[in-house]
C-alpha cells in the first residue's frame, strides 16, 4: 500500500483569529491541490459562532480548482452533514467523535451517546449520497481532563465503528499525548483485526517529538497520515495553548526515507510552503 498524505489547511487556520480573505484561502488550497496529496482537509460545515475562521467553506468550495486530489469537510452533526453531501467536489465527511466525554461536549456539544447515534444517521446519509465518512477517534492517545483512557476504551469504539460499516477510522491525538508504546500497540492491534478498515494517525506534535510518533505508526502498518504545512494549527476546543499539527514536510522527509512512494509533486510542494509561510505569518 502506498503512503496516502492527507493534507489539513482547514486545521491549520480553524484556530487563527484573524479572518483569512476568501480569496486567500482559494489561491491556497488551490496551491495545494496542485501538489499531489491524496486528500486535502479544505474546510468545515460546522457552525460559523464556533469557528469563525472557516465561515467561508462553500465560497472558497466554489473557488476551487479541482485535480486528482479528494476533498474532506468536517461536520460536527447532521446539520452540517446535510449540507456538505449536496457538493459533488466532496468526497469525504469527517467527524471527531472523542474518546473523552469531556472533550465530545467541548467540540460538538454533546454526549457520547448522542455523537455516536449522530455517527449512525451521517453515515447512512454518506450512504445514500455516495460520500464516505471519516471518523476520527479524538483524544485517541488520552485527554488532559482526567477521564478515564486506556487501548481497550480505544478499541471497543473502533469496532463499534466498524460495525457500522465506516471504512476508515483516524486515531486523532487531539493534543499531543501520545506515546511510542501506545501508538504501536493500537495500530499493530487494529490493523490485523479489521482489514476492511483503513485506519489514518492524525498526529499532533511537536518539533522534538514527530519522527518517533510517525515512526511508530508507520512500523506498526499505518499508511494514512495527516499533515499540515509548517506544521501550524491545532484543535481550538481542545485547550488554551494549541499543540501544532504534524509538519507535513517533516512525514514527507520520512515516508522518502523509506522509499515508498507518495505522488507528491516537490516543485509545487515547495510552491506551497512559500505561500504557507506567508499567509500564516500575516494572519494568526
Amino acid at each position: 500500500m502506498d503512503a496516502k498524505i492527507v493534507e489539513c489547511p482547514r486545521d491549520a487556520m480553524q484556530g487563527l483569529k484573524e479572518f483569512i480573505p476568501t480569496d486567500v484561502k482559494i489561491r491556497y488550497l488551490n496551491s495545494l491541490l496542485t501538489c499531489g496529496f491524496d486528500t486535502l482537509d479544505f474546510g468545515s460545515f460546522v457552525s460559523p459562532k464556533a469557528i469563525p475562521q472557516l465561515a467561508d467553506t462553500a465560497e472558497v468550495l466554489s473557488g476551487l480548482q479541482m485535480t486528482d486530489t479528494k476533498l474532506l469537510a468536517i461536520i460536527a452533526n447532521l446539520r452540517g452533514a446535510e449540507t456538505a453531501v449536496l457538493y459533488d467536489e466532496i468526497t469525504y465527511l469527517g467527524f471527531p467523535f472523542s474518546i473523552s466525554e469531556t472533550f465530545q461536549q467541548r467540540n460538538t456539544n454533546a454526549s457520547q451517546a448522542d455523537a455516536f447515534e449522530m455517527v449512525k444517521s451521517i453515515q447512512e446519509l454518506c450512504i445514500k449520497h455516495d460520500k464516505i465518512l471519516v471518523v476520527y477517534l479524538s483524544m485517541g492517545f488520552g485527554n488532559p481532563y482526567g477521564d478515564v483512557w486506556n487501548v481497550d476504551i480505544v478499541a471497543d469504539w473502533a469496532n463499534k465503528m466498524q460495525a457500522l460499516g465506516i471504512k476508515i477510522i483516524s486515531l486523532a491525538d487531539t493534543v499531543g499525548a501520545a506515546q511510542h508504546v501506545n501508538i504501536s500497540y493500537l495500530f499493530k492491534n487494529l490493523i490485523p483485526l479489521y482489514p476492511e478498515v483503513e485506519f489514518g494517525a492524525h498526529f499532533h506534535t511537536t518539533l522534538t517529538n514527530w519522527q518517533d510518533k510517525v515512526d511508530a505508526a508507520w512500523q506498526s502498518g499505518c499508511r494514512r497520515f495527516d499533515g499540515a504545512l509548517k506544521g501550524y494549527g491545532g484543535c481550538p476546543m481542545a485547550k488554551d495553548e494549541l499543540t501544532g499539527n504534524l509538519a507535513t514536510e517533516n512525514l514527507l522527509y520520512y515516508i522518502q526515507n523509506t522509499k515508498i512512494e507518495t505522488n507528491i509533486n516537490i516543485n509545487k510542494f515547495n510552491e506551497s510552503m512559500i505561500m504557507a509561510d506567508q499567509i500564516f505569518n500575516r494572519y494568526h
